[in-house]
């Protein structure tokens, strides 16, 4: 413990953390929930009325039903309030984006609420992304609850974060909960707003909200069923196969039943299964993963999954490794491979490394790691500013990024080729 000159205990210097105000309750109170025409027809009126940007937010039933379907829409704009619409009763949510024109929207990681927003209609002109800015200023905790609190000072609850929102009627703690996720976003927009003027980086913002915006539905994945859990234990291609078939299997049952897959069955079944090979649904069940009622009553629906594996030729198994990419090979082997891109791979690295110290900016905001891999593997010839420049934004890289690293990233691919002799 440290001491002023008097020999009185001092202060330490570990920062105290500034005191939350829980949010309880809409400052409007909870509003009814639109599922009608005739509803939906007056918060359009009204938000064609209102002023200022309009805060969003969705909810959907992520691990509850099949794919990523949005079950709840919170809209807020002064003027007008907090609307809270259920898509299901009321799926044509364009006249909404007609009314509130070029107004901007106000979402906490945006990327996830536009695509099932796009899906009904709405489709915002302008875009600001909470989460975006809160990384751009380097905070930590990136989070709602957790920006809210370091910003405003307020607390949100977020118990009911995970709850299956395909439920009906929905619960009113849980619409409490809806509402007061966009009750503060506006302000929390004009204070980050602030901050990144303040930081000189209100143009870095500005490009990445746009991105996001107008950013192009992710392409259909190269054999989604490889993503399944645990498979890296496998390594024989016909379990592999086994991995595959019942992977299709049980995405077809999910569909069907408008299910989570992981609710129909887990991944670590599919892989005890795939690894123990089983000839019979009585063996198939003596699996401990496959010991519940529900897994044993469709034992027959697996074991035929498994045995269709089992019949396949040779020459149809899947890979244990997978399709091969187009992308770089992994970087611990690039020293044996190619020397001079494992020295710039590793100087790049570094440079991007010291920007994102220099500038508070995560390192995978200011270049996603997957472009400098790709650039560091095999640069344009010649690797000069131009070629550089091209190539970032090829991989879709924003004119901030490209202005803060290309003369860097010049400098460094120059320094790693040997020097002839």
């Amino acid at each position: 413990m440290t001491t002023t000159e008097r020999g009185v205990p001092a202060e330490t210097s570990t920062p105290v953390p500034a005191p939350v105000t829980p949010l309880t309750e809409p400052a409007d109170g909870l509003p009814d929930v639109v599922a009608t025409d005739g509803a939906f027809a007056r918060v359009v009126e009204a938000f064609a009325a209102g002023s200022g940007p309009v805060a969003a937010d969705a909810e959907r039933a992520s691990g509850y039903r099949y794919g990523q379907a949005t079950y709840l829409v919170q809209v807020r704009r002064a003027g007008a309030g907090t609307a809270l619409i259920d898509p299901v009763g009321v799926p044509d949510l364009s006249p909404l984006s007609e009314a509130v024109g070029d107004a901007e929207f106000v979402l906490h990681a945006a990327s996830q609420d536009l695509p099932g927003f796009a899906e009904h209609g709405l489709r915002p002109a302008r875009v600001f992304d909470t989460e975006l800015a809160a990384r751009l200023l380097g905070m930590e905790r990136v989070g709602l609850a957790a920006v809210v609190a370091e910003v405003l000072g307020l607390g949100l609850a977020k118990e009911h974060s995970a709850v299956d929102w395909s439920t009906r009627p929905l619960p009113a703690d849980w619409l409490r909960y809806a509402a007061l996720d966009v009750e503060v976003l506006v302000e929390l927009r004009d204070r980050l707003a602030e901050q990144l003027e303040a930081a000189g980086k209100t143009e870095w913002a500005a490009q990445e909200f746009e991105a996001v915006r107008t950013a192009a539905p992710a392409p259909p994945r190269v054999d989604p069923w490889r993503r399944t859990s645990g498979m890296h234990v496998l390594r024989n291609p016909r379990q592999v196969a086994a991995v595959r078939a019942m992977w299709v299997a049980r995405d077809a049952s999910a569909q069907a039943r408008d299910i989570s897959p992981g609710r129909v069955l887990p991944d670590r079944a599919i892989v005890a299964a795939a690894k123990a090979m089983p000839k019979t649904a009585g063996q198939l069940v003596a699996l401990p993963e496959f010991a519940g009622k529900g897994t044993k009553r469709r034992a027959a629906y697996w074991q035929k999954a498994i045995d269709d594996a089992r019949a396949l030729p040779d020459a149809d198994l899947p890979s244990v490794r997978g399709p091969r990419s187009d992308g770089p090979p992994p970087p611990r082997t690039w020293g044996d491979r190619d020397a001079v891109a494992a020295r710039r791979l590793t100087a790049a690295r570094e440079l991007v490394a010291t920007l994102s110290e220099e500038l508070s900016v995560p390192v995978e905001n200011l270049l996603q790691p997957d472009a400098l891999r790709r650039l560091c593997w095999a640069p344009p010839t010649p690797a000069d500013a131009a070629g550089i420049t091209e190539f970032l934004r090829s991989r879709g890289a924003r004119a901030w990024q490209v202005s803060l690293l290309v003369g860097g990233l010049e400098r460094t691919f120059a320094d790693a080729v040997p020097e002839q002799v």
